[in-house]
Parts: C-alpha cells; sequence; structure tokens
C-alpha cells in the first residue's frame, strides 16, 4: 500500500510540474520560481522511496523459504497475487508432502467430483515430486489409488483417514496401489471392518518399515460400547515382514496376542509402541524381546501391565535403550527389577508410577546405568523426596538433555536452583504443580531466583514449561531483569509455558518487546 501511495503521489507532482514551471505570467515570476524549488525539493525527498526494500525486491529463493513455511491454503491464496508468487507457488518443491484432510490443512472442497478434478489436476502438476500424502475418507477411492499409484513415482508415505467413516467405498475394482511405501499410517475407524480393503493392498505394502495404526481411543465415550476388530492384525503382520517400527496407538481391541503376533514375522523391529491400549498386559513381552534381538524402544503409556509378566523378561539380555510405562501401575520389586538390569538404558519416561520411590531410584543408583541416561521424565512421582532427586541429579544432571519433574508437590524452587549448574546441557524442562493435579504447594516458589539459575546455567534451553499456578509463584518489581537474563542468554528458546497470571502477561510483555511473540504460552 505504501509503494501505490508513493506512486500516486509522484504522479501527482508530476502533473503539476508544468504549470510550477510555466513562466508566461512574468509579473509572478518569482513566485513560480519558488514553487518549482519547492516541487524539486519535494520530488527529491519522494525519489529515495522510489525503490524501496519490498517483498516484490526479494530473490525468489528466499520468497520460496518464506513459502515454506505456510500452509497449503496460504499458497493457493497467494498465487493470485501476482504471476511471480503464482510460479513461487507452484514450485513442485513446495508440494512435496500434501494433507487433503481438511481439518489438518485447511484445503476443502465441497463437490467430490470437484474434489477428483482437482487431485488429477495436482497429480498431473506435482506428482513426479509428491513423496507424502494424507487422505481423507472421501478420497480413498479405488479410481485416487490408480491415480497415485500410475503418477507419483517418488511417492514413500502416506496416511489413510477411515476415522469417521460409516461406510466405505467399493474396492472390488481397485487393482493398483502405490508400491514404493515405506510407511504407511491407518488411521482405524470403530466400527467399519476393513478386511475387504485390506486384502486388496497387501501385495503391494510387503516393502514397508514403518506402520502407524491408530485407533480409536481419543474419540472413545464413557459409555460402554461394543469393541469390534476391524483389522486383522494376523494377516497384516504377514504381509509386512521388514516392519522396522510398528505403532499401534490407541486401539481398543488390541492384546498381547497381536503384539505377539508381530513379532513371529517381524525380526527386524526396533521400535514397538502400543500406548494407550488396555488390553495389553505384558504377557507378550518376554516371546516379543526373545525374538526381536534389535528392538530398542518399547512404548507402552497406560496399558494395564502386570508386573509378574514384566519380571518374567530378561532384562540384561535386550538392547533396549528407549522405554515408556507411564501410569502402568507397576510394582516397587518390578521398576527395580526393570532399572538395575537394564545397562543400555537412554531415555526413561515412568511418570504417574505410585511405586517410584527413594528406595527403587537408590538401587537405580547403586545397581543401574543412570550415567547412560539422556532423557528422564518422572511426571507426578510424588513419592520422590528432594535428597534422592539430588542424589541423581547432583551426579548425572549434565548428561540429561531432557527432565520432567513437574507434579511432584516436594520439589520446590530451592532443589532446582541447587541442581541447576548440573544441569547445563538440558534442551527440555518442565516443573512445577498445576493446579488439582496433586496436593496443592503449601510453600511460595521465588520464580524470579529460579528464572534467574535457569538464565545463568541452561543456554541451550528450547523448551520450559513451569506449571506453578500464579498464586504459588512469589515474584518481585525486579522480575523484568530475570526475565531478560533469560531471553538473552537462551536464544535457543522456542517455547516456555506459564501458568495464566500476572507473571504470565509480564514475561509475555516482555518478550513480545524484543519481537519474540510466539515463545510464552499459557498452560
Amino acid at each position: 500500500m505504501m509503494s501505490m501511495t508513493l506512486d500516486a503521489a509522484l504522479l501527482s507532482v508530476e502533473q503539476r510540474r508544468p504549470s510550477f514551471l510555466d513562466t508566461s505570467d512574468v509579473s509572478g515570476g518569482a513566485s513560480v520560481g519558488r514553487n518549482a524549488s519547492s516541487a524539486a525539493k519535494h520530488y527529491a525527498q519522494l525519489s529515495k522511496f522510489r525503490d524501496p526494500c519490498t517483498i516484490e525486491k526479494l530473490p525468489d529463493k528466499v520468497l520460496m523459504h518464506i513459502f515454506s513455511y505456510l500452509p497449503h491454503r496460504e499458497i493457493c491464496r497467494n498465487a493470485r497475487v501476482c504471476k511471480k508468487w503464482r510460479m513461487i507457488a507452484y514450485d513442485s518443491r513446495l508440494w512435496k508432502s500434501v494433507s487433503l484432510r481438511p481439518e489438518i490443512s485447511g484445503l476443502q472442497v465441497t463437490s467430490l467430483e470437484n474434489l477428483l478434478a482437482l487431485l488429477r489436476q495436482y497429480i498431473v502438476r506435482f506428482g513426479p515430486s509428491l513423496q507424502y500424502i494424507e487422505l481423507p475418507i472421501e478420497l480413498i477411492t479405488h479410481t485416487v489409488l490408480h491415480e497415485l499409484a500410475n503418477k507419483c513415482p517418488n511417492l514413500t508415505s502416506m496416511l489413510m483417514d477411515f476415522s469417521t467413516a460409516m461406510q466405505l467405498h467399493d474396492f472390488n475394482e481397485l487393482q493398483a496401489f502405490p508400491a514404493k511405501l515405506n510407511s504407511l499410517c491407518i488411521c482405524l475407524s470403530g466400527v467399519i471392518f476393513m478386511e475387504g480393503f485390506m486384502r486388496k493392498i497387501y501385495n503391494f505394502i510387503n516393502g514397508l518399515e514403518v506402520l502407524h495404526l491408530i485407533g480409536t481411543y481419543e474419540r472413545v465415550e464413557e459409555e460402554e460400547e461394543e469393541i469390534y476388530e476391524v483389522v486383522n492384525i494376523h494377516k497384516l503382520k504377514s504381509a509386512t515382514p521388514n516392519l522396522v517400527v510398528v505403532n499401534l496407538y490407541g486401539i481398543n481391541f488390541l492384546d498381547d496376542g497381536h503384539v505377539e503376533a508381530f513379532s513371529s514375522n517381524c525380526i527386524q523391529l526396533e521400535c514397538m509402541s502400543a500406548p494407550y491400549c488396555g488390553k495389553v498386559t505384558g504377557s507378550c513381552l518376554k516371546t516379543l524381546l526373545n525374538r526381536c534381538k534389535r528392538l530398542q524402544c518399547l512404548i507402552l503409556t497406560q496399558t494395564s501391565l502386570k508386573s509378574e509378566y514384566v519380571m518374567n523378561v530378561e532384562w540384561d539380555k535386550t538392547q533396549l535403550q528407549e522405554l515408556d510405562i507411564t501410569a502402568t501401575d507397576l510394582s516397587q520389586e518390578c521398576l527395580i527389577e526393570i532399572l538395575t538390569k537394564l545397562k543400555q538404558l537412554r531415555y526413561l519416561s515412568a511418570g504417574q508410577q505410585d511405586s517410584f520411590n527413594d528406595k527403587v531410584l537408590a538401587r537405580f543408583l547403586e545397581q543401574g546405568s543412570p550415567g547412560k541416561l539422556v532423557a528422564l521424565d518422572l511426571d507426578r512421582c510424588d513419592n520422590l523426596s528432594n535428597e534422592g532427586l539430588q542424589a541423581l541429579l547432583g551426579k548425572y544432571g549434565s548428561n540429561l538433555l531432557g527432565l520432567i519433574l513437574s507434579g511432584i508437590p516436594t520439589i520446590t524452587d530451592q532443589l532446582l536452583i541447587s541442581v541447576m549448574p548440573q544441569l547445563r546441557n538440558l534442551r527440555i524442562l518442565g516443573v512445577g504443580t498445576a493446579e488439582g493435579c496433586c496436593p496443592k504447594v503449601h510453600t511460595k516458589v521465588l520464580v524470579d531466583q529460579l528464572v534467574e539459575a535457569i538464565a545463568n546455567n541452561c543456554h541451550k534451553l528450547e523448551r520450559v514449561e513451569i506449571r506453578w499456578d500464579g498464586d504459588t509463584l512469589r515474584h518481585s518489581d525486579k522480575s523484568q531483569k530475570a526475565i531478560d537474563h533469560l531471553r538473552t542468554k537462551a536464544l535457543r528458546l522456542k517455547s516456555l509455558v506459564l501458568s495464566e497470571g500476572k507473571y504470565f502477561e509480564n514475561v509475555k510483555a516482555n518478550f513480545e518487546r524484543a519481537d519474540r511473540p510466539t515463545v510464552v504460552r499459557s498452560n
């Protein structure tokens, strides 16, 4: 708008210049001369802005980089601005990864016919460069899958969302499917049986290395509903012998037999994830870990693990480096068995474990390998004391890149300030007790001192979450100084999460004044 206004002003000056220089009226010659001089000065001033550094002057590669941060909905809008932007918006490098799910990308077409026509046009233009695509249920048809198989030779990753389906399309004519897929994600429906569709694609997916099956855990209502086995896990594992990563998220019918089935055919597994699968009890773990010698990552968040099954595993003979047993209610003896036997453990998430106490931590320090940990999550393990955590962090804190100690009411700012010099390599830190999640903290937290300690010691931080509520945080008029130190020393900080209140407003305003408005967020 500024450049348009200046151009209009310049044009206006140009149009008036003849009248300024008109000397036909001799009696007014002096006045005319003064007017001409004034116009010339005004024209010279405006000429300084004639060629400003506006966005249209940026090189194409810079505009391309800017466009790469935009969702495709905005890229499509920008294509209508001018020919140059249209050329950049249609560059195939911006369309290697595409989501056609409207709730994700904002791309939505009301008519199925128009949507299919648009997809065909897209495939003709960008098909050879397409590497990843997400399809909603409306687009999972034999016609679309044929187009992808025939015209997208570099397509290696795909997501198919059946989660909202009440009825599948007819796949009797499905004769082709993308055959070079390395990664496949299927969002399951809770009521639609998919065996008819899966039977058509089994021959095309034997090269898969990564498989995600996303269940309906987050969609289940509180009322008891009938559970259906909507996909045949045993047939699926037979068609995918080369799997390296298996993620079975929130599948309500999944049990130990299904997990064990993958171990019988997928001996190259390195990661097995079955979070939020309530029927998994751990009876499959011994067989899984005996067969899959390469398994390094095991994620069993909020499953129904039984301590006796877990203790049957020969943990010391495994290669596990990453373990997530959050909210699994294991016994003290079981936790000690795991932590003292796993000698390669680098990532441990054991939050919401009532049995994770000082005795478990002491045995881990004595007989385990805490020095190899790079990430530790003990969220809401409220039976841990300050002394036990001090012993762990004081000795091995310098190795940690991530630390979550939130939801433990006994942990105060004093402990954190004392161990902060040992946490100099942290990238992620979560502390504090959110209101209502556990017993309220009775002592006040001196947040200025805590933030100052973080700023002075943890220069590599990228994400920080301080969960104490505004009533618990005590801050002074000198808070801005500590906030300034954090902002200027932790230059990699991308996210600082605080509870709403006066302190949150102060911190947010400080970062906004420094042109970093997206860093401070509310929990």
